[in-house]
Parts: C-alpha cells; structure tokens; sequence
C-alpha cells in the first residue's frame, strides 16, 4: 500500500516511515510526488486541519493521502496552545518558545499536559480514514534531551522520569501521540483493504 504523507517537515516524514514501515506500508512525502504546497490549516480541531491537509495531496496526485495534526495540550494555559502548537511563539525558535512555556507553568500548581495527534486519510473515491493517538504526561522543570523536536524537550510522559527529548526513536515512537495514532490507522486500514470498509 502506497501513501502520500500530506506533509513538509522532514521530522515527521521520518517518523511516519519509522512507525508505517514494517506495516508493509509504503509512504511517500507529498514533495516526492510533485506537491510543494502547503495546505492553509483553517480547522478548528487536530482532525478538521488533518483532513484539509490530506485532502489538499489528494486532490493534487490523485493518490491516497494521509495527514496528520498534532499539538501539545497545557493544562494551565486552558488546553493551549492546541492546534495552534506549530505557530505558538512565531518568529522564535522551539527552544525559546519552550522556555518561555516552562516559566509560565512553573507559577501554576498545575504540570498536567498531553499531546494529541488525530490522523486523516482520504481516498480519490471520498472514502477517509480516521484515527487519534494522545499521550499524557507533564511540563517538565527543565529543557533536556536531544532527540525528537517541537516540545519533545519539556514534555515528560506518564511514567518516565526525563522528557520524551531524552528518548531513542523506536522507544519514542512506542508510546508517543504519533506513534499511537498511526498504528490504530494502519490497523484501520488493513480492515480497509480487506474490505473496503472503513472502521470509525
């Protein structure tokens, strides 16, 4: 099965292949087929801005495409910064901007926080595929860990002492938001592929 990842973060694209591949899942990246675009995510939820971005690769390669959007939830900042996490702190670097988050939750009582990842997979036909992936955890007291990106280096997992930063890939991609989300899809999918019937 080949797939057009909706998607132009390298980051991402890597990870998805990590998790999809010894599925039997071949993915390629919507840059690979032909598409530089990206889709303006006008969604008021992970799942809507996922599904404007797959469909948008859809529409352009005539092929399966999967998307995915994903954020971190902040128990003090009232579920923020949420689908807005890729443009929270615009013009700084994500080491800055988790900084900065640090501070502001070191003056609550509360750390609780999670990522979410909802994943969109549209076929020309106008059949989707849909699937969701969270994982909780806290904001941790420091920035630590080089591995992953985004807010991987302040988020530390239900269970873990260390950041998710401070995870190798394949134990990241075990029990990480993205990782739970795509393999509930792929499960999704093969039952697709059986036959032809999606699973909600």
């Amino acid at each position: 099965m080949r797939l057009i990842f909706a998607t132009n973060n390298k980051d991402k694209l890597r990870e998805v292949r990590e998790i999809l591949s010894p599925l039997g899942i071949e993915v390629t990246s919507q840059s690979e087929a032909g598409c530089s675009f990206e889709a303006e995510e006008t969604g008021s939820t992970f799942t809507e801005n996922a599904r404007i971005k797959a469909r948008a690769a859809m529409e352009a390669t005539g092929l399966p495409a999967v998307a995915d959007d994903s954020g971190i939830e902040i128990n003090a900042l009232d579920g923020g910064p949420g689908i807005y996490s890729s443009r929270y702190g615009s013009g700084r670097t994500y080491r800055e901007t988790c900084l900065e988050l640090i501070d502001i939750v070191d003056t609550c009582q509360d750390r609780g926080a999670r990522f979410r990842c909802a994943v969109v997979c549209v076929f020309p036909d106008g059949r989707e595929i849909t699937a969701e992936g969270v994982i909780e955890g806290e904001i941790g007291h420091v920035y630590e860990g080089e591995h992953g990106f985004g807010y991987d280096p302040i988020f530390v997992p239900e269970g873990f002492e260390h950041t998710m930063a401070c995870l190798e890939d394949d134990e990241k991609n075990a029990i990480s938001h993205r990782g739970r989300a795509f393999r509930n899809f792929a499960e999704k999918l093969h039952i697709f592929m059986e036959n032809g019937e999606t699973k909600e």
